[in-house]
């Protein structure tokens, strides 16, 4: 969420940002920001001059009462209920006004770092060169992951849309261990060598998690809601526990940055998705992800972002798997994301690199929501820490991967080297 008062001391850079993001109605929604922050402002003003003069007539009260001068208290009395029914309505215009501001600003996104490329959509996004890793594999006529599956007789998506619908999944045998043996390798690759936390976080939460991290109000109709008499949701990746672990709370600048990573299914709608990938595990309703989430001062987020993306490359570097990172435009990021890198693996059955991983740098944007802040060494609160978020990596996108790249001509697939130990040494998943 974005700070009133910094909209207010400089207008003109919460202007440029959202219009680099594409919002053509940036000027104009500043100017209404700003209208409701004065409106707001003036009110409590006049709540504070009633406020003085209340307090100032109940002490003249008692005064003209040891005077003996009753034509006066009464009068000062007659002032003093006239002023609690003016303060008790403008407490309530007060509550009002900072609810609708407070609506207002919770649909605005992030603000785009500076060294964000700008772009309407994913062709303005940016390869970064350094950070390239392989060569695609040369495999003749190259099968899809589902086409794999299918014939191992270990993915079965039939049988899942009878019992849950489409962009579900039921994975069996080797395949459904493979699962598991790729999610337990990230999480001891983020634990032994980068530091992380494993966390086995809720995956139900309810609506103010989701509000701290940016999902609602504007994007509830991704998400799965259970009915109740106060809502549960579902998960839509385990940012949203990670991150609001530490909601509400003063964090010392001396424990920073804290790093968490968790394993869990994910759920999303997927509303936007009518007609992309609906074929295969690219895109589902159910996922598992191994997250990564870090908690940091101001002054260490944008070297933990490019640390977290280090992290993420890393799976995909032990694995083998050929890979981009691209830097997303302003037009490309995500609603709460200041600065976002997009891992790409390299899928030899579609001939092209797909998303595998998002890692981004949140800023103060997500801390504002949860009201999390940072003290330092002397005790004094500094204000709100920084959020950063990762995908390390999507697991079934992981297994995706390496079905195309580790395909084998007699419709075997490889196990990669890392992953043997994983599924009790063996070499290679065969048809059932």
């Amino acid at each position: 969420m974005h700070d009133i008062k910094a909209i207010r001391d400089d207008s003109a850079i919460f202007v440029q940002g959202l219009t680099r993001r594409g919002m053509a109605e940036a000027q104009a929604l500043s100017d209404n920001l700003l209208k409701k922050d004065k409106e707001l402002r003036d009110l409590l003003v006049r709540l504070q001059t009633a406020q003085a003069r209340r307090n100032e007539a109940s002490k003249l009260i008692g005064q003209a009462k040891a005077k003996k001068d009753e034509a006066q208290a009464a009068a000062l009395m007659a002032e003093v209920a006239g002023l609690k029914d003016t303060i008790q309505q403008g407490e309530a215009e007060q509550r009002l006004l900072e609810k609708n501001l407070r609506d207002d600003l919770s649909v605005i996104p992030n603000l785009p770092a500076d060294d964000v490329p700008e772009g309407f959509d994913e062709s303005g996004n940016v390869p970064i060169a350094t950070r390239a890793f392989g060569t695609p594999p040369g495999i003749n006529n190259p099968k899809q992951h589902f086409e794999i599956g299918e014939v191992l007789g270990q993915m079965d998506f039939e049988r899942a849309a009878k019992v849950s619908g489409a962009r579900f999944v039921y994975l069996k045998g080797d395949l459904a261990r493979l699962e598991r043996a790729i999610a337990s390798f990230m999480l001891d690759t983020h634990t032994q060598m980068f530091g992380y936390t494993e966390v086995s976080p809720p995956v139900l939460v309810k609506s103010p998690a989701l509000y701290g991290t940016g999902q609602l109000p504007k994007f509830q109709d991704d998400l799965f809601r259970i009915e109740a008499e106060d809502p549960f949701w579902l998960v839509p990746t385990a940012e949203v526990p990670l991150t609001n672990y530490v909601a509400d709370e003063i964090l010392n600048e001396a424990e920073l940055p804290l790093r968490f990573t968790a394993f869990t299914p994910c759920f999303r709608a997927e509303a936007g998705a009518a007609g992309r990938d609906t074929r295969g595990m690219i895109r589902m309703h159910q996922f598992s992800k191994v997250e990564l989430v870090s908690i940091t001062a101001p002054d260490q987020s944008d070297a933990e972002h490019e640390r977290m993306t280090d992290a993420a490359q890393e799976i995909l570097k032990k694995l083998n798997l050929a890979h981009r990172v691209m830097t997303l435009c302003t037009g490309d990021m995500g609603f709460s994301a200041r600065k976002t890198y997009d891992i790409e693996v390299w899928l030899p059955g579609q001939g092209a690199y797909r998303e595998i991983s998002s890692c981004s740098n949140c800023g103060d944007f997500q801390a504002r929501r949860m009201n999390t802040r940072v003290r330092n060494a002397e005790g004094k609160v500094k204000g709100p820490v920084h959020t950063l978020n990762g995908s390390g990596l999507a697991v079934g996108r992981t297994m995706v991967a390496i079905l195309e790249n580790y395909q084998q001509s007699d419709g075997s697939v490889a196990i990669p080297d890392v992953l043997q130990p994983y599924m009790g040494n063996k070499k290679s998943i065969a048809k059932i």
